[in-house]
């Protein structure tokens, strides 16, 4: 045995504690805020004394202080991975708050962990056995760098004080959106064209009126279907209206403290520091790619409003010359133009994917594509409506991992739809992750746009469960954040297949078949209105990197005149950037990865042009994509995958359709 893998060997033994390999994870119950808050105290109190351990394991400057410290990110997972998912979940808000909570103290802890020069000395001693090592060393090392551990004394105070403001501020600003009781009264007249499952069971008001929560299933429908353009208006203005002005002087807040923060390293602005460790590398570079995206869709935008305005005034009867498109125009006449031009309605396609059906589908595709099952385990979760499956390789029958999905909205629930790894593969201490799938869908089933919705996440998901790297600390979506959105967005692409959408009738008997003719029109349909939907993208990426750029502006003036000088316009009196949770949160200099990780997404697909459903190229996506997790940089693992290279021709090919 080489002698790396010998010392290895014997500190797993030494170090490290393992849960028996075979278990599915057990989502950990919590009663209640108590319990949380002694969960807590344990976990600072053990993080601490692990510090101080990683410093004498540390001392001989071999790989023990690796596993030591990636010890500690398997602990602070254990508690704060489902904390983090149920801070956004559970029913009981003083849990939720309590969670919160235990995250915020965390964050105080690892702030002045990463501030420990002794540590950081010692790792900078350490030996790397391989090319895995060395990565994780490196990106460990930048951790610290980048949380001040060579600042002066004054400056690395200023810096933890400004990362648990930061995190507060984030924190209140996603609650503000996710307690969100703003419900909106129309009569059944001004519903008219909303399908009445929306409406018709809902709580009334005193005049009878229905009363509309904010929603997805609920305020989707009114915006894109109420014939009443006043309806669609109300409703796309208290959307618009989500975290209100709190909200608004928060990202002020957290735009000012980034920016202090950047400028402690010596950098102008918050972009230029944190792009310098993802694949762009420099602001210059994702400026570049925003620019040949605004030329590429700048003509498409303008026609596309042009064949809205067009159908507006049909409908309207009024001159083409005297229309304007509102924003709150934009989804109803997009939906009115793709039935007319395209004989796709989207309500159309519920019948045909049932929300049980849909996830037992997207198990059937992984199990076709990359070879795992999904098996429903008996568990005690935070609310009914949510669900266990064990994961597991389908030729091995090896355990993988644990998948939790939570499919409908309710109150106070967040209400987009994203994934939480709760906690993350680790080979060395024979460590499955598990991870949440959390959405919010109708429960009478999903429009073709919502399946790729959950394509989507379920990417993100099976980054997270089909990883098999050496350290918890790279696993999964443990990547760099312009890579992260790749494995999932270049899933949404299969819903357009009909080889792919008949897996549908093996998971679920009485499921109609949807007809061939229909998926084509849904395919050719996707591509309308394209021009707009790619530059909203573009507004949002570039909005995000003025915000955190070099100059200091306020974000809602900063928003109003950017908004303003696209061919929408602005409408005085919204805030959309209250509710911009991305680039509040994790986001932040980042809502162009979005973008960056499409380009990557659309070239992965190239691989599967011939056959979604190919097995061996899905294995083969499988071990060179998804195993590697963030051991290895992006563009290595497209190389492999590939064989070449990867580039944006695919993406700007896509771009182009029709």
């Amino acid at each position: 045995m080489h002698a790396s893998r010998a010392r290895r060997a014997v500190l797993i033994a030494a170090l490290c504690a393992a849960p028996a390999f075979a278990q599915p994870y057990a989502f950990p119950r919590y009663a209640n805020a108590a319990q949380v808050e002694a969960e807590c105290r344990r976990l600072l109190a053990d993080q601490k004394a692990d510090e101080q351990r990683l410093e004498q394991t540390a001392a001989g400057g071999g790989v023990a202080a690796l596993v030591a410290l990636d010890a500690m990110a398997v602990r602070s997972e254990d508690t704060l991975g489902p904390l983090g998912l149920l801070a956004s979940v559970h029913p009981d808000k003083a849990l939720r708050d309590a969670a919160e909570a235990c995250d915020l103290s965390y964050q105080d802890f690892n702030s002045a962990f990463l501030q420990n020069a002794r540590v950081h000395a010692l790792l900078g001693q350490v030996q790397p056995a391989d090319e895995i090592d060395r990565r994780y060393l490196r990106d460990e090392l930048d951790a610290f760098e980048d949380s001040g551990v060579g600042l002066p004394a004054e400056k690395q105070a200023r810096a933890r004080a400004i990362t648990t403001e930061v995190t507060r501020l984030a924190q209140e600003f996603e609650r503000r959106i996710r307690e969100d009781k703003t419900t909106l009264a129309f009569s059944a007249a001004e519903l008219k064209g909303v399908p009445a499952a929306v409406w018709k069971r809902l709580k009334r008001d005193a005049q009878g009126r229905y009363l509309l929560g904010l929603d997805y299933p609920t305020a989707g429908p009114v915006i894109e279907r109420a014939d009443r353009a006043s309806s669609r208006e109300r409703m796309w203005r208290a959307i618009n209206a989500q975290g209100g002005a709190q909200n608004l002087l928060a990202l002020a807040q957290l735009a000012q403290l980034r920016h202090e923060y950047a400028q402690l390293f010596g950098f102008d602005s918050y972009a230029d520091f944190v792009l310098r460790r993802r694949m762009a590398k420099s602001e210059a570079a994702v400026l570049a790619l925003l620019d040949e995206v605004k030329d590429a869709v700048a003509q498409r935008e303008l026609a596309d409003l042009d064949k809205l305005r067009a159908a507006k005034a049909q409908h309207l009867k009024t001159a083409p010359a005297d229309t304007a498109i509102q924003r709150w125009d934009v989804a109803y006449y997009n939906e009115r133009v793709r039935a007319a031009r395209y004989a796709v309605d989207l309500e159309q396609f519920r019948r045909y994917f049932p929300p049980e059906a849909s996830v037992q589908f997207v198990f059937a595709l992984a199990g076709r594509l990359f070879g795992v099952r999904f098996v429903p385990l008996q568990q005690a979760l935070w609310h009914p409506d949510a669900r266990a499956f064990e994961v597991s390789d389908a030729a091995t029958k090896e355990p993988l991992g644990t998948l939790f999905v939570d499919l409908y909205p309710r109150a106070d629930k967040y209400n987009h739809a994203a994934v939480w790894p709760i906690r993350n593969v680790s080979t060395l201490v024979q460590r499955r992750p598990a991870a949440a799938l959390v959405v919010n869908f109708n429960r009478k089933g999903l429009t073709i746009d919502e399946l790729e919705t959950l394509l989507h996440e379920f990417g993100h998901a099976l980054h997270s469960l089909l990883s098999t790297t050496r350290y918890a600390g790279q696993g999964g979506s443990s990547v760099q954040l312009d890579f992260v959105e790749a494995p999932s967005q270049m899933l949404e692409d299969w819903v357009y297949d009909p080889r792919v959408l008949a897996l549908f009738q093996q998971v679920c008997k009485t499921c109609p078949s949807v007809p061939a003719a229909l998926i084509a029109h849904a395919d050719r349909a996707r591509h309308f209105a394209k021009g707009i939907m790619v530059a909203r993208q573009h507004l949002f990426a570039s909005y995000d990197l003025a915000v955190y750029g070099r100059r200091s502006e306020d974000p809602m003036a900063l928003w109003a005149r950017m908004e303003a000088a696209t061919p929408g316009g602005h409408v005085p009196g919204t805030m959309f950037p209250a509710g911009f949770s991305h680039i509040a949160t994790h986001y932040a200099a980042g809502y162009y990865g979005y973008l960056w990780s499409l380009v990557v997404a659309e070239d992965l697909r190239t691989a599967f042009a011939a056959d979604k459903l190919d097995a061996s190229v899905g294995r083969r996506y499988r071990d060179s994509v998804l195993a590697h997790g963030g051991e290895v940089a992006p563009q290595d693992l497209l190389r492999q995958f590939l064989g070449r290279p990867t580039d944006s021709k695919a993406f700007f090919e896509a771009l182009a359709k029709e």
